[in-house]
């Protein structure tokens, strides 16, 4: 994994991502050529810009692509939605590059090249990306890892490694704490087992380092005090085996932070996790700065939302509701009206859930694109909230759910957002799981929270309105 704005990233991910925008500026210098010839191509390239405007296209090619997901685990292996996606993407960089190239006409490269080039990244792309998929499902070219512990944390790394060939690591085996392997790890009943091939004693284990060619091992074991071989381990790293925390591999794979198997040493020793005077100034500045924009510049949309909301539903346009913010303090929330009146008179407080009956038309379409949100920059402006951050949820929420999940209080040490790093990453919560799995991203942000982060979470989130994700 390669950490870049407080984010880890699969280097093969990260690779696919270099050598498809270089096959695009490739493509096109080839169209050029093909269409003006050699001499003409060389005067475009080097006195008409077009060592820049090609540049352009491999970005505009590279940003479609990743918010088509075609970056993305589930789709990597996947050839049929390959396929799909790809043609998605060749018809809307197209309908974008014409849009580039009515209003700066500058931009354009020449009639035919377009055209020819899109031909061409088409054909190579289609190959490049059987080719990648061939190569990243064969086991001997990825980094052989071994589990050494047992439990929830163990498996859960099992499975994200198992699930996700494009990270490189090949799991040779587990092996616990106590001097003996392990049948299978035990797991959640909803999960699929593991099965590996499993070590005998603990002892053996530098003799199946060396036979079995392992190269990392990652120390998952939930009690450590007088289990963990602490000398065959350093011995181990000695020789050149890395030696890696299971919570810090979980954190680097998955973007989360394993509440379950979280120890407090960890909390209190592991990078991040401080908020420096430079990182608090910059947000809230940033916070008003874009809220004061947010604000000014949707002003001609809110007599529309407004007209709509009260045609179509009787009851206020804005609706106020205690959430809870930086350290514990509550404030109220403000939002378009997007449910009937009293909506909650008889059930009191509850999460909104799949088509929900208490929600409006109008109501519907205002969550799907967030436009019902909107009020909470004059939340963010006044100080309540930050552009970026874990989301407000209500005291009654919050007063149950830090009974029920641990390190559920964490999340009030920071100001909460409109958006953030686990609205960005998974689906809106309505459950208490739910609950669990997006304080697991809370922390994960909280911990590495930065202004690369916040740009990284800004740039998911237009992903996220476009297509509509994560809303009820």
């Amino acid at each position: 994994m390669i950490r870049l704005m407080n984010a880890y990233f699969p280097r093969r991910t990260l690779f696919l991502g270099i050598s498809e925008a270089c096959l695009v500026a490739l493509a096109f210098i080839a169209a050029t050529i093909a269409r003006l010839g050699v001499s003409d191509a060389s005067t475009l390239l080097s006195y008409e810009q077009g060592f820049i405007k090609i540049p352009i296209l491999s970005l505009a090619f590279i940003v479609c692509m990743y918010y088509f997901d075609l970056y993305d685990s589930s789709i990597l292996s996947n050839r049929h939605e390959i396929r799909i996606r790809l043609v998605q993407v060749l018809g809307t960089v197209s309908i974008v590059v014409a849009c580039l190239y009515y209003v700066y006409p500058p931009l354009e490269l020449g009639r035919g090249i377009f055209l020819i080039g899109l031909v061409i990244v088409a054909v190579l792309l289609m190959i490049w990306r059987r080719l990648f998929s061939a190569i990243n499902s064969q086991p001997q070219f990825a980094e052989r890892v071994l589990i050494l512990g047992e439990g929830q944390l163990a498996a859960s790394l099992s499975h994200e490694l198992e699930s996700r060939p494009e990270l490189g690591l090949r799991i040779v085996g587990p092996v616990s704490g106590e001097g003996k392997g392990t049948d299978a790890f035990p797991s959640d009943p909803h999960e699929p087992r593991c099965s590996f091939r499993h070590l005998n004693e603990l002892e053996e284990l530098s003799r199946v380092v060396r036979v079995n060619r392992v190269s990392r091992i990652v120390v998952a074991m939930g009690d450590r005090r007088g289990k963990m071989p602490v000398e065959l381990l350093l011995s181990l790293k000695s020789q050149g085996v890395l030696i890696q925390d299971g919570t810090d591999a979980y954190e680097a794979i998955t973007g989360k932070v394993p509440i379950e198997s979280l120890r407090l040493g960890w909390l209190l020793f592991s990078p991040g996790f401080h908020l420096s005077r430079f990182l608090l100034v910059y947000k809230r500045l940033a916070s008003m700065v874009v809220s004061i924009l947010g604000l000014l510049l949707s002003l001609p949309l809110l007599p529309f939302v407004a007209l709509a909301i009260r045609l179509t539903s009787p009851g206020a346009v804005f609706y106020r509701q205690e959430r809870v913010g930086l350290n514990g303090k509550v404030f109220y929330c403000y939002k378009f009206r997007t449910m009937c009146a009293e909506a909650e008179a008889d059930s009191g407080p509850t999460w909104a859930g799949d088509d929900d009956p208490r929600i409006t038309a109008v109501g519907r379409f205002l969550r799907t694109s967030r436009i019902d949100e909107i009020p909470q920059l004059w939340n963010v402006f006044k100080g309540d909230m930050s552009l970026i951050g874990p989301r407000p949820e209500r005291p009654e929420f919050v007063e149950w759910l830090t009974k029920e999940i641990p390190f559920y209080h964490l999340r009030s040490t920071v100001r909460p957002g409109i958006t953030g790093w686990a609205q960005v990453r998974y689906k809106y919560g309505s459950t208490t799981e739910d609950a669990k799995e997006k304080l697991r991203y809370d922390l994960y942000y909280i911990k590495n929270m930065s202004p690369g982060l916040d740009f990284l979470i800004l740039f998911d989130t237009t992903k996220t309105i476009l297509w509509g994700r994560g809303a009820k």
